[in-house]
């Protein structure tokens, strides 16, 4: 059932038709649908798409695809890639396809959404203490046994909370949860002691509306993160798994949920879950790392684990932002026409990687050329030299942060490295 779900949303997706709605797509395409429109393979540079254009390599995300597919099989790890970096149902179905064991979410609307294109497996890596949204949550469990869903758990009144929305809609499954450890002091959302965290884990054996069925959290928020302090926190987490198999709170499940994983520190998370001890019951190693998809040209590229451990492979930047040169005001200023709408600035401003003339557009590296700030829709170029650029010239940008590029394009085009568009990319934010 879920797997005619998935295909039959793709393929609502691809009847969608093409309009004003989504940036970038040529004009002349205005009414056929996005199927067709793949179909043509017109060219990303001369087949009428307008400026700016976000593209994302079709190479570049198979290789990543395919790199995490293996690296979570080599490493005994069960793999829900964090679906908020892309939101995009194409990209999901891709990701099920290469093994990952379901897709995680933030917020109860993000699992709306992958209820929609029939994702079985949630894993909601954040409290859910909303009525509305735990009464839809009941809803779905009710309505289809296959469906399994799982989410954090971090406060008595959260528990409370999640009781009283579920008794009132009247669940006949219990949501299965996991208690967050959290990070340590100044670190986000969870439980910041083990004592804390027996006394979550008696009042959910205390109520018949949940299951405590693990434990997880998120490694990204140790203060001060290295390696030494990950790995200590994350030996936490393990250690109170085997505390709570000891104590027979995992005593009826068929299956224990450890989970953790950003796409920083992926490589301590495979380390210290190889040392898990054999519990009561196999234990689901559930890896949440999500920035792989797209991967980025500066704040992932830097923190990627497989610098520290080259020998599993390398991650490949599939985003690029094309702009056009709009302005050119001094010898050492230009203007792009793409800024803060378009591009991620968060964790720092786009880096020009390459000019494409607008004369012959023949390619050149964007040696000289720096982005120096991003207004609304315009992007500050710093040039060494007078003949670095000129207007019509369309210069590619390399981006830091992949959720905040797909959260700002509702369509993006999926380029082969000659420029062919061979698909559109959905996105939902």
């Amino acid at each position: 059932m879920a797997g005619g779900r998935l295909a039959q949303g793709l393929k609502n997706l691809a009847d969608e038709k093409v309009d004003h709605r989504f940036k970038a797509l040529p004009p002349d395409a205005d009414g056929r649908t996005l199927g067709d429109l793949a179909a043509e393979r017109r060219n990303l540079f001369t087949g009428g798409f307008t400026t700016p254009v976000l593209a994302l390599s079709a190479e570049s995300v198979e290789h990543n695809l395919a790199l995490m597919e293996t690296y979570a099989a080599r490493h005994g790890l069960a793999f829900a890639p964090h679906g908020k970096t892309c939101m995009a149902p194409q990209l999901f179905a891709r990701q099920l396809e290469h093994g990952a064991w379901g897709i995680t979410a933030a917020v109860p609307h993000q699992a709306r959404v992958y209820r929609d294109y029939g994702i079985q497996r949630i894993f909601l890596a954040n409290e859910v203490v909303d009525a509305a949204a735990l009464r839809w949550l009941a809803g779905e469990l009710d309505a289809d046994p296959d469906f399994r869903f799982i989410c954090y758990v971090d406060s008595l009144r959260g528990i409370e909370l999640m009781d009283a929305a579920l008794r009132a809609a009247e669940a006949s499954r219990p949501v299965d949860v996991v208690i967050e450890l959290g990070a340590g002091e100044g670190a986000r959302t969870g439980v910041r002691t083990e004592a804390e965290c027996l006394e979550l884990a008696d009042a959910i054996a205390g109520v018949d509306t949940l299951r405590l069925v693990g434990v997880a959290g998120y490694e990204g928020e140790v203060p001060q993160a290295d390696h030494e302090k990950v790995t200590a926190w994350l030996r936490r987490l393990v250690r109170l798994a085997a505390e709570f198999d000891a104590s027979g709170r995992f005593a009826d499940l068929d299956e224990i949920v450890v989970s953790a994983g950003g796409s920083a520190w992926f490589d301590a998370v495979s380390d210290v879950f190889a040392e898990l001890p054999q519990l009561s019951a196999p234990v689901l190693k559930l890896l949440r790392s999500g920035a792989y998809v797209s991967h980025d040209d500066d704040h992932y590229r830097r923190l990627t684990p497989f610098n520290r451990v080259p020998e599993e492979g390398a991650l490949q930047p599939a985003f690029r932002l094309w702009a056009q040169v709009v302005s050119r005001p001094t010898p050492e200023q230009a203007f792009l026409n793409a800024g803060k709408r378009d591009a991620p600035y968060d964790l720092g401003l786009p880096r020009a990687q390459v000019v494409r003339s607008g004369r012959d557009g023949t390619l050149r590296p964007a040696a000289g050329i720096t982005v120096t700030g991003l207004s609304d829709q315009h992007a500050w170029l710093g040039t060494e030299h007078a003949g670095d650029v000129e207007v019509g010239d369309w210069v590619g940008l390399g981006l830091s942060h992949p959720c905040t590029s797909f959260d700002k394009w509702q369509l993006i085009p999926l380029v082969e490295a000659d420029g062919t568009v061979v698909d559109f990319i959905r996105t939902f934010f």
